[in-house]
């Protein structure tokens, strides 16, 4: 690898209309989405109680009457004209950076927008029974007053359980728990011949249960999940430890934060991320639950982040660089959604001076604003501005692999905050879609036990330093190069994220056989689109979509070199 602490020498970049227009976006955003935001959150927040307060059994009784919808609905596509299925929600309001391109050519809608409640919250069987509308927000607001939370609460408040079934979810206890999806105790489906089946690990449909993560909603429609349950208390004790040094030496002391070399599992904490700041300074934070007397002892510092006036949490967290580790105990929802108000760091880049205390505290309360309402007031020229010059991308790569990818990103992409985030990937009765490496259980390596290997997120969001210099920088080619690297290293790159990768490579990074069996075993060819078919970047043809619903079909190339 290069030296880290010299930069690329890059061309020149001369500046064009839409610089100016990303630029000055934040008067469009303060006086227009944040507001129109704020309105939204408000009505969500509104609809959300008003689910709260109907019986059990009549949430219930709406959801089994919205599935029929969805039954019927399915049953009255043609084949032969109208196009493969998908949801009718509109492609600007999912929150992932994907273009949806999809979307814009012949499909069949589903309308699923009905399916946002949490239809029981059983703490007999530690389950919440949840539609794939519910977002983090919705959940923990629900669970939290119970001391009790879903196992994986992923950051964002926008996130849907749907999407992060379907999809990747991740969060600071998942280096415990895996992946969201992992957390799934039964899956309800709606098929691509119109049946509802219930799929756990151990039914007759246990081969659907664990082909559904990862497969983008491409099997057929989830309409509920029942999702572990765990105790929890009423405050995180939060422990902030810088690190100095080159990055392979973070990338061991974020190691050690995720794994104590001693292997002593007392001292394995409740929840694990780290920040890197740039090639020579992180700061890893491990938090463990604590109870509120605890929090309230004389001389523990309690720190409420989730006011609206409080610094941003990643700069917040930077403050340990300059004076050294601390501690301090944090209300357990306020942890969860820590990331939210500022979007980990891509707030600084929508409004510059939205961290600045006087905007905190006037203009707090507003934040953040909708990703959605970002995405539908960009416009095209600005939508390919950023997939040109700015970077939202996460690797997930085995832990013993951190420092190499952060050296990659440093050379290649030079992105910083990274964000450090541990997961399991266990090793399941199937090879699903993401697996371990093989034979990583005779390895021993630092993390691993002989069910599970560890993974880790490298979070890659912002725009590179060679911009800010006024540099050339061609996005494309860049994440190209990520994906390669990725596929050198056993490593797998989420969805949601504008990908470069051509079918071969897709399904090289990914496998296929799984998934493939599925897609025919319940007649999803043909009807649902494949997840190459929704990921590929750009506008697909009437070719393809002819092509897609007569289940013409590349083959799978996992087993390539």
């Amino acid at each position: 690898m290069a030296d880290l602490q010299t930069p690329l020498v890059r061309p020149k970049r001369k500046k064009v209309l839409v610089d100016y227009l990303v630029q000055f976006r934040w008067i469009l955003v303060i006086f227009v989405v944040l507001p129109a935001s704020a309105l939204i959150y408000f009505n969500i927040y509104l609809g959300d109680m008003w689910s709260a307060m109907k019986s059990e059994k009549k949430r219930q009784k709406e959801h089994e009457d919205n599935v029929q919808k969805v039954v019927k609905r399915l049953k009255q596509r043609n084949p032969k004209k109208d196009g493969l299925v998908c949801t009718a929600r509109k492609p600007w309001i999912a929150v992932g950076m994907r273009n949806v391109d999809y979307k814009r050519v012949r499909h069949f809608e589903v309308d699923l927008s009905a399916f946002r409640n949490i239809l029981e919250i059983d703490p007999e069987r530690m389950v919440a029974k949840v539609e794939p509308l519910v977002n983090m927000g919705q959940i923990s607001r629900a669970t939290c007053p119970m001391n009790l939370s879903l196992a994986v609460v992923a950051e964002l408040d926008d996130l849907t359980v749907g999407g992060l079934i379907n999809g990747y979810g991740i969060e600071g206890s998942s280096h415990i728990y895996g992946l969201f999806s992992d957390t799934v105790v039964a899956l309800e489906i709606v098929l691509a011949d119109g049946r509802v089946v219930r799929a756990t690990k151990d039914n007759e449909y246990s081969d659907l249960f664990y082909g559904v993560p990862w497969s983008q909603g491409t099997l057929g429609f989830l309409v509920s999940a029942e999702i572990k349950l765990i105790p929890i208390k009423e405050y995180m004790r939060l422990t902030y430890t810088p690190v100095k040094g080159p990055l392979k030496e973070v990338a061991q002391a974020y190691a050690d934060a995720v794994a104590p070399r001693d292997g002593d599992p007392a001292k394995v904490p409740d929840f694990v991320e780290g920040m890197v700041y740039s090639a020579t300074e992180g700061v890893m934070m491990t938090g463990v639950y604590a109870s509120k007397e605890e929090a309230k002892k004389k001389g523990n510092k309690i720190n409420s982040v989730g006011w609206w006036f409080k610094p941003w949490f990643y700069q917040h967290a930077q403050t340990a660089l300059k004076k050294g580790e601390f501690v301090e105990y944090i209300p357990t929802r306020e942890y969860y959604h820590r990331h939210t108000r500022c979007l980990y760091w891509e707030g600084k880049l929508i409004l510059p001076f939205g961290d600045q205390f006087w905007f905190r505290f006037l203009f707090g309360w507003l934040m953040p604003p909708k990703v959605s309402l970002l995405k539908a007031t960009q416009g095209d020229a600005i939508r390919n501005y950023y997939h040109d010059n700015h970077v939202i991308q996460d690797m997930l790569v085995p832990l013993y692999k951190v420092g190499d990818a952060l050296e990659f990103v440093h050379h290649e992409m030079e992105v910083y905050p990274l964000w450090l985030c541990p997961h399991r990937l266990f090793k399941l009765p199937v090879k699903t879609m993401i697996y371990p490496e093989p034979g990583f259980e005779h390895q021993q390596r630092q993390g691993d036990t002989s069910y599970a290997q560890m993974f880790t997120d490298v979070g890659v969001y912002y725009t590179p330093a060679c911009i800010f210099r006024g540099e050339e920088f061609d996005g494309a080619e860049s994440v190209k190069r990520l994906e390669q690297w990725l596929i050198e290293n056993h490593s797998y790159q989420p969805q949601y994220a504008v990908t470069e990768l051509n079918e071969k490579d897709f399904w090289r990074m990914f496998d296929a056989s799984h998934y493939e069996h599925c897609r025919h075993k319940y007649g999803a060819v043909g009807t649902f689109m494949s997840v190459y078919y929704k990921s590929k970047k750009g506008r697909k043809s009437e070719k393809e979509v002819q092509e897609a619903e007569a289940a013409i079909l590349e083959p799978a190339y996992a087993d390539e070199a």
